[in-house]
């Protein structure tokens, strides 16, 4: 499964704004040239974004978007659904009878990617735009990534200490 260019420029463009707007303004301009996002997509993004609610045009000299609330009570997953990026695994439409095979029916792993779809927007919907911003998302699977680098490892580091010696 993979996010498409729409709901991950949405994101990082979100989270630039969150970044240096300070409570002014914040052109597309300057967003598309510190993410290297074309201004043509940015400005398609930001419309959908406007019209969800999540930002607010400012207009005029000094003007740009802003956050239409706060970075703490804006969650990801408002973000990507805004830009009209659906979160989900299957290649089934969801809540559909049917499934996506020929035949109609679904296929044996459907369940599991269906969850895996519902655990998606239930992370994203736990993050906001101030814990990427302040970078607290950082959770268990980096601690699990971590784990698996000898390096990390007690035993390591007490043999690294002691050939430092």
């Amino acid at each position: 499964m993979r996010l498409s260019t729409k709901g991950r420029y949405a994101v990082m463009a979100l989270v630039d704004l969150t970044t240096h707007s300070q409570g002014r303004p914040v052109s597309l301009a300057d967003i598309s040239g510190r993410q290297e996002i074309s201004l043509s997509y940015l400005e398609q993004l930001f419309a959908k974004l406007r019209r969800a609610g999540l930002v607010k045009s400012v207009r005029g000299p000094g003007g740009g978007y802003l956050l239409a609330r706060s970075a703490e009570d804006t969650r990801i997953a408002d973000a990507i659904l805004a830009v009209d990026e659906p979160i989900r695994a299957t290649r089934c439409k969801p809540n559909a009878a049917t499934g996506c095979h020929s035949d109609k029916s679904r296929c044996l792993t459907h369940d599991l990617w269906e969850e895996l779809s519902r655990q998606i927007h239930l992370f994203l919907s736990s993050v906001s735009l101030a814990d990427v911003v302040e970078r607290r998302i950082l959770g268990i699977a980096h601690k699990i990534e971590g784990a698996s680098s000898a390096e990390d490892e007690p035993s390591a580091r007490v043999d690294a200490a002691a050939a430092a010696e």
